[in-house]
């Protein structure tokens, strides 16, 4: 297996409309989809053409149901995905025309325990969802994945995932906790809450923690540090249409791009590209319209 992404399976609920009315009905548009930060990753990188699996927790219920078939459907392994009692976690993603705003419930992700962690032999590259780290009771399942990805000789990568999570949990906390990784992944302002830097200057700083280092900086394209040395790529000029799991989908193809041995900026150049494609899309997974 060339990636296995662990963390978060969950449903997204897609509500689209024109100003809300506040205690009141609107007319919009609402869809609901697999998602998730690690189930996301993995997809796009078995649609990239990789091996790719995912170890989480979902609920004994019809999202959880959903979760995995669509997941199998997409050429996902599902054999560590574990089914937990509390119902499957959702997000809800509210959009209208002035913003966009986003609700977490973690549900039967938050039960995920380091025991729950398979065993890694064979695998190529891991990526450790930030959410799991980030929050508790999670924090040690995320150490336990981290150590099981060291022992299995993977490449081990973690996801910074929510500025405010890090100022929340502590930066300082956060490097501890993810110290043996190999990787680190984060936007512009998930490093800055990490190092006070952003672009290259922060992968730089991180490279000092980290082998490899990703910078995702949306329209201003991305910064990759491997070993020392660090490549650059510019954006995709794309209408933005909704940016949802587009960090998640450039996290599973970089991953699993340098776990097939591609070369950093070919891994990078890949990783942008399925980035502006999900961002100039409304879809979070691929399509037959998307067709590598």
């Amino acid at each position: 297996m060339d990636l296995l992404a662990v963390g978060d399976v969950m449903v997204d609920v897609h509500a689209a409309s024109g100003t809300l009315a506040i205690g009141g009905d609107v007319h919009g548009h609402v869809l609901i989809r697999p998602g998730g930060t690690s189930a996301n990753a993995a997809v796009w990188a078995a649609w990239s053409g990789a091996g790719a699996g995912v170890a989480g927790m979902v609920g004994d219920d019809l999202p959880g149901e959903l979760c995995v078939r669509a997941l199998r459907r997409s050429g996902v392994d599902t054999e560590a995905v574990r089914i937990g009692t509390r119902p499957t976690g959702a997000m809800l993603i509210l959009f209208d025309e002035h913003d966009r705003s986003m609700a977490a419930d973690r549900g039967a992700n938050a039960s995920f325990r380091p025991e729950d962690i398979p065993t890694m032999n064979g695998v190529g590259a891991v990526l450790v969802s930030g959410y799991l780290t980030l929050q508790e009771p999670t924090t040690e399942t995320a150490e336990a994945a981290i150590e099981a990805g060291i022992r299995a000789g993977a490449l081990v990568a973690v996801e910074a995932a929510s500025w405010p999570l890090v100022d929340a949990f502590g930066a300082d906390r956060f490097l501890e906790a993810t110290a043996s990784a190999t990787a680190l992944l984060a936007n512009d302002d998930e490093a800055k809450a990490l190092t006070g830097l952003v672009g290259t200057e922060a992968c730089r700083a991180l490279m000092e923690r980290f082998r490899v280092v990703a910078i995702k900086r949306g329209e201003a394209g991305a910064v990759l540090g491997v070993e020392g040395a660090v490549h650059e790529a510019a954006a995709e000029a794309v209408e933005e249409m909704d940016p949802t799991g587009a960090g998640d989908a450039f996290d599973g193809v970089l991953l699993s791009a340098i776990a097939r041995g591609s070369e950093p900026a070919e891994a990078l150049a890949a990783a942008c590209h399925v980035g502006a494609l999900v961002a100039s899309s409304r879809e979070t997974w691929p399509t037959e319209a998307m067709r590598p």
